[in-house]
């Protein structure tokens, strides 16, 4: 799921601001990110699951490049990343986030997601320099981080709810003293 508030102002001083709710495997991450206002908001056609600390604009690109289709074969997500095929099965084998589906004829089918996913990976290992062992780290503790972020959102939301509940119950008993005056 991906919700985006986007708020512009003609002053100078003021930013562009995008809220964002992003996924991560089954994890949920709400994050701010301030966007000058000469560029337009960043979206991606589709839910992106990938948090924006570890987004740049040449994968946000490479994301939004992506097929919009149910799932993908092995070939096409090795020619959307500009690798082999022995090396998405290899970083299956390396990266529990790389899990894809296998059809009745056992081959595998990648969602949109896993396509994410695996760009993240190639970004962390190519672009990023990490070895196998620091990219997996890393992915790691982005879960780590994401479950931390959402169960404090999920504490936020409680929250929000009882205070809006605690006022309904206060007008409830003006009413009732109204009628007892």
């Amino acid at each position: 799921m991906m919700t985006t508030i986007t708020m512009t102002t003609n002053s100078p001083e003021n930013l562009e601001v995008e809220v964002s709710e992003l996924s991560l495997g089954d994890q949920q991450l709400e994050f701010i990110e301030e966007v000058e206002e000469t560029s337009g908001p960043i979206t991606a056609s589709a839910p992106i699951s990938i948090p924006a600390m570890l987004c740049d604009d040449k994968l946000l690109e490479e994301i939004n490049a992506i097929p919009d289709k149910m799932g993908f074969k092995i070939g096409d997500v090795a020619e959307i990343l500009g690798i082999k095929q022995y090396v998405l099965r290899y970083w299956e084998t390396e990266f529990e986030i790389l899990r894809p589906k296998k059809a009745s004829n056992n081959q595998r089918m990648y969602t949109r997601k896993d396509v994410e996913n695996a760009l993240l990976i190639r970004k962390l290992l190519h672009r990023d320099r990490f070895s196998i062992e620091g990219a997996r780290n890393a992915m790691k503790e982005l879960k780590a981080h994401v479950r931390k972020e959402k169960d404090m959102s999920q504490v936020y939301h409680k929250l929000e709810n009882l205070n809006e509940r605690v006022e309904d119950l206060i007008l409830d008993i003006r009413k009732v003293r109204q009628i007892f005056k």
